[in-house]
């Protein structure tokens, strides 16, 4: 972009405009998430173990799935195996979804995290890293509000 002669400094002739605090190499900070409130700490520690049942449910239930029943299915002719374990891992998906929700509604997760761990409860063994992040992240922030004397 070029300026006028009447947009320019008149001291130097440079550009009046400031340069984006990630150009000038600064760390650009998103916006604010709400602290979690010390009464708040009981009900995310009830959503943190219904999501994580769920999660570990979700992630062995696709593990056995993909592992077990796909193999028996199309080298043995058996489906058992896929009966048992895909509906009932359908259905528990739906209720992860409803649990990371939950978990991710109390800590103010942003979308992109709650998609990535929708995704997650879809791909063999990633349900158990998406857990563990989340598990750490949770905690991270329990533990923040409890020592943050400015918490109500």
């Amino acid at each position: 972009m070029t300026l006028r002669d009447d947009q320019r400094n008149p001291a130097d002739g440079t550009d009046p405009t400031p340069e984006p605090a990630s150009a000038r190499g600064e760390k650009t900070v998103g916006p604010a998430v709400p602290p979690i409130t010390s009464e708040a700490i009981p009900g995310i520690r009830g959503a943190l173990i219904r999501y994580r049942v769920m999660a570990y449910l979700v992630g062995t239930l696709l593990v056995v799935l993909v592992l077990v029943g796909m193999p028996l299915k199309y080298f043995a002719g058996n489906g058992a195996v896929v009966t048992w374990t895909g509906i009932p891992h359908g259905y528990l998906y739906m209720v992860l979804i409803a649990t990371a929700y939950d978990l991710g509604r109390r800590v103010h997760w942003p979308w992109g995290r709650l998609i990535v761990i929708a995704l997650a409860g879809t791909v063999p063994f990633l349900s158990f890293w998406a857990e563990y992040s989340a598990r750490k992240d949770v905690q991270a922030r329990i533990r923040a509000a409890e020592s943050s004397p400015s918490t109500p």
